[in-house]
């Protein structure tokens, strides 16, 4: 029996959707064979029944390609088009709402639904001026059309912030480095037995987890 397979070469040609829905499977099971089936099932579009009677070198072929596609690091996307709009990545992180951010910081890290904070950082373009634009405002009730949005914006997206993370984290590292050395060791000397060291360290470390959010 031929069954033609369609196969995703890039991230912008699957679904957030299609990925949450594996990897839900993929975190309730440990049998490779399953997981092999689910993977070419959902992201080739084609059925459970299907996959059982193709090949299975085709099976694993198909396997070790999708592997390597989810292995891509995109940069962040600032744009795309779904269902006949264009959305574009929030423009100013600085002017995000304080509900906007607590919606963002609960759901960035949780895959069932990391499609509500994609419905934060991501929206319809209402007006654009050159690089430019203006997104809707943050509807909190209309966010389960994200799971259709491409999914290396909402990789890039994370991966964005885990960057801005790490380089704010370097930043303050630097800062306290360049600017902050002989108070920082002023302050260590004035504390007994050491304990001001256990007690910067937790400080620092807490300074810098709240320059970023979570991603766990």
């Amino acid at each position: 029996m031929k069954i033609e397979v369609t196969i995703p070469e890039n991230l912008s040609e699957v679904t957030l959707g299609q990925y949450q829905r594996y990897f839900k499977i993929q975190s309730e099971n440990e049998d490779e064979n399953l997981l092999a089936m689910k993977m070419v099932e959902i992201f080739c579009n084609v059925s459970s029944q299907d996959v059982k009677n193709m090949n299975i070198s085709d099976v694993f072929s198909i396997t070790n390609m999708l592997a390597d596609m989810f292995e891509q690091k995109p940069d962040l996307v600032k744009q795309f088009k779904m269902d006949g709009k264009v959305y574009g990545f929030i423009p100013n992180l600085e002017e995000m709402s304080f509900g906007e951010y607590i919606d963002l910081d609960m759901f960035l890290g949780d895959w069932d639904n990391i499609h509500k904070a994609m419905a934060v950082l991501y929206r319809p373009i209402v007006h654009s001026y050159g690089n430019k634009y203006n997104i809707e405002d943050y509807k909190v009730d209309d966010t389960d059309s994200m799971k259709q949005m491409p999914m290396d914006a909402a990789l890039s997206s994370m991966l964005f912030f885990y960057r801005l993370g790490i380089e704010l984290s370097q930043t303050m590292m630097n800062y306290l480095a360049e600017k902050e050395e002989s108070n920082l060791v002023q302050y260590l000397n004035s504390l007994p037995n050491g304990v001001g060291i256990n007690q910067y360290t937790h400080s620092l470390k807490a300074i810098l987890e709240d320059l970023k959010i979570s991603l766990n």
